[in-house]
């Protein structure tokens, strides 16, 4: 009996030995492209193009950071991802949990095509050049609503919050009722209440979105550079600038020769990730729950 016991626990201590070694790998893997990243961006530039940092600095310098904040483009891209963040994630969060709270209610006149016609959409689009058309019809195109307008709505997020207001008890809304409640006050007062799971795991979905989105800046900000966000910014100066030139600024900034594109490059890679991996921590544990909602219960 000793000598199985005696192998169970050899093998459970072999397993263990072996998961966190992977994990480790994992771990290595997924965070030393960042750390990559932060360290070139604090090395000087000049120095960066001879290659061969990995783990430090080798020349500590902040000329990378001090041309990003220098740059008035960059500033001006950076206020426009942190104000269609914001506006995007809040009326999307809104507009999507009160689409949800009604089509959650079995009852409802009409659901099933409802239903039917947001599960198709989850699967088929129109295609890109029906959708500028479409835009350029309905003057989106260089309009800074372009970011928040088709993306108030998505039926995958819808059907999170669903599941979720699935789970409130009946009786509270009955009860509101007797009182003298409509259905929009439940939804206010009680409803949104008692989702901040749901909603801080559907923000934090939405916000990232929003924050990491280039592709819409891309496309549909032609003439109107003043709108474009940071990310569609960092696009460009990844494609448009080769590793070893020399950054020029706006006229009337000096020219720093100790700088280069590739440093900028990774700078504004650290400042623009910087925000959302703050934002993260605090909203984990309402994000954990939200993805829970709707499991299978034993």
């Amino acid at each position: 009996m000793m000598k199985i016991l005696s192998r169970e626990t050899k093998g459970e201590a072999t397993f263990d030995i072996i998961n966190v070694i992977i994990m480790a790998i994992l771990c290595f893997i997924t965070l030393y492209p960042i750390w990559f990243v932060v360290v070139n961006s604090f090395n000087d530039g000049m120095d960066a193009a001879r290659g061969g940092i990995y783990w430090w600095p080798r020349i500590f310098s902040l000329a990378a950071y001090k041309t990003v904040f220098a740059n008035n483009d960059i500033i001006t891209s950076f206020a426009v991802t942190v104000l269609k963040t914001v506006i995007g994630t809040v009326i999307h969060v809104f507009f999507t949990a009160m689409v949800a709270y009604p089509l959650s209610k079995r009852d409802l006149i009409g659901r099933k095509f409802y239903m039917t016609v947001g599960i198709i959409t989850m699967f088929f689009s129109g295609g890109l050049i029906p959708t500028y058309l479409w835009y350029k019809q309905l003057h989106l195109i260089d309009n800074f609503a372009v970011y928040i307008l088709p993306a108030m709505f998505s039926f995958y997020d819808l059907v999170i919050f669903m599941a979720f207001f699935r789970e409130i008890p009946d009786s509270l809304e009955e009860a509101a009722k007797i009182d003298g409640s409509d259905d929009f006050k439940i939804f206010y007062s009680i409803i949104l209440r008692l989702s901040l799971p749901v909603i801080a795991t559907i923000a934090l979905f939405h916000g990232v979105y929003q924050w990491n989105d280039y592709f819409t800046g891309v496309i549909y900000i032609i003439k109107k550079s003043y709108l474009l966000p940071i990310q569609t910014y960092l696009y460009k100066v990844v494609s448009e600038n080769s590793a070893n030139q020399a950054i020029s600024l706006q006229p009337g900034v000096a020219v720093n020769r100790r700088v280069t594109s590739q440093t900028v490059k990774f700078a504004t890679m650290v400042v623009t990730t910087f925000p959302i991996v703050c934002v993260y921590p605090f909203l984990q544990k309402y994000f954990v729950k939200g993805m829970m909602v709707g499991a299978v219960k034993g």
